[in-house]
């Protein structure tokens, strides 16, 4: 299942997209799943928590998928 999340700003960093889209609990862990290689952005392993994610990025972890709007 897809989520979207609607930019406030120019961009949304990557463990506040993962808290916003409800697929981690807390910052802290978002930050292990990232550091673990679990979440890929766009296809792509991202080991960046503070990854700045533009419109139309999609980010996956665990089946489930954010699209950046």
């Amino acid at each position: 299942m897809e989520k979207i999340i609607e930019l406030k700003d120019e961009f949304i960093r990557l463990d506040q997209a993962l808290k916003r889209g409800d697929l981690v609990q807390s910052g802290g862990h978002a930050k292990l799943l990232i550091q673990e290689g679990q979440v890929l952005v766009n296809g792509e392993v991202e080991y960046r928590r503070g990854k700045k994610l533009l419109a139309g990025d999609r980010v996956s972890l665990d089946g489930q998928e954010l699209l950046i709007k």
